[in-house]
């Protein structure tokens, strides 16, 4: 089972949206959930070739997790 997105988790998107200029591998980063009708993670994403950040509502299954290390302190 994939894990559920949270706050500030960053994630790989896993499809395109081309509307957006968003590619499917694009990173991002989890900036609120919402919850109704159905949940969904707004994502904030700095698409290749803009200036300015993208965000965008996306469903658990169009991201995915990605496990950042932490760095020794």
């Amino acid at each position: 089972m994939l894990p559920t997105p949270q706050i500030d988790d960053c994630v790989r998107l896993a499809v395109d949206i081309p509307n957006l200029y968003l590619q499917r591998g694009d990173m991002g980063r989890v900036c609120s959930t919402w919850f109704t009708p159905t949940t969904a993670y707004e994502v904030t994403f700095r698409p290749r070739g803009l200036a300015e950040e993208v965000r965008v509502l996306v469903l658990a299954e169009q991201v995915h997790v990605e496990e950042v290390p932490r760095f020794a302190q």
